[in-house]
């Protein structure tokens, strides 16, 4: 095994939800489910007080590259989010956690609301240059650099960079001042925090999940 191998962190190995729980609350369970080598999201008819069943990983992260691949449903709708902050004052992961979008482009309306809401944007802030997703029910690849010391974010999408972005400083706070989050409280403000997946309402499997600290 090659050094650069022995870097990268399983976070999922298509076997359990080791390493994982429900963002303010406890082990992953329904209605995430483990299907051949993928967790999948099935939403559920009903939500007891409305509740969301988004995942988050049990370590933070600051400097990292995260892999992993993901399949969307006819339709649907997740999202990937970095830097989440857990505590009650916050109901969801993206309160805090910047999102790259996980979306059918084709038939979801999302993707219709600007170019910064389609698949491997980062969401409501930066625009893919290209379009590189395959259809509702393929896999896509993602990988996500996130480096505070450059001050450097890129997706690439199906080994394809659509996107680069600063992380923190003037840029940033200027991304997000025109953005939806401008008065959101603790949004992109955390540097280090926990990896998540989004529970949007919709089908969604997420797989190969892995993490190289920089």
């Amino acid at each position: 095994m090659t050094k650069e191998h022995d870097e990268w962190e399983v976070l999922f190995d298509g076997t359990s939800f080791d390493g994982w729980h429900f963002y303010n609350g406890g082990a992953v369970t329904e209605p995430w489910e483990l299907e051949q080598g993928a967790m999948v999201f099935y939403p559920p008819e009903n939500r007891p007080d409305g509740r969301g069943y988004n995942i988050v990983t049990d370590k933070e992260y600051t400097n990292f590259v995260l892999s992993l691949e993901w399949k969307v449903s006819e339709g649907g709708n997740s999202g990937i989010f970095w830097g989440v902050f857990e505590d009650k004052r916050f109901v969801q992961p993206y309160e805090t956690g910047p999102e790259i979008q996980v979306l059918d482009d084709d038939r979801h309306p999302d993707a219709k609301n600007g170019t910064t809401h389609q698949a491997g944007a980062l969401y409501d802030l930066v625009a893919p240059s290209q379009k590189a997703v395959k259809p509702a029910g393929e896999w896509n690849t993602v990988e996500l650099t996130v480096d505070h010391k450059s001050n450097g974010g890129r997706v690439l999408l199906n080994t394809i960079k659509i996107i680069e972005f600063p992380v923190h400083g003037a840029a940033w706070d200027a991304m997000v001042a025109n953005s939806k989050f401008a008065d959101w409280e603790g949004f992109g403000t955390y540097r280090t925090g926990k990896i998540g997946l989004q529970d949007h309402g919709d089908i969604v499997a997420y797989r190969n999940i892995k993490i190289k600290v920089l």
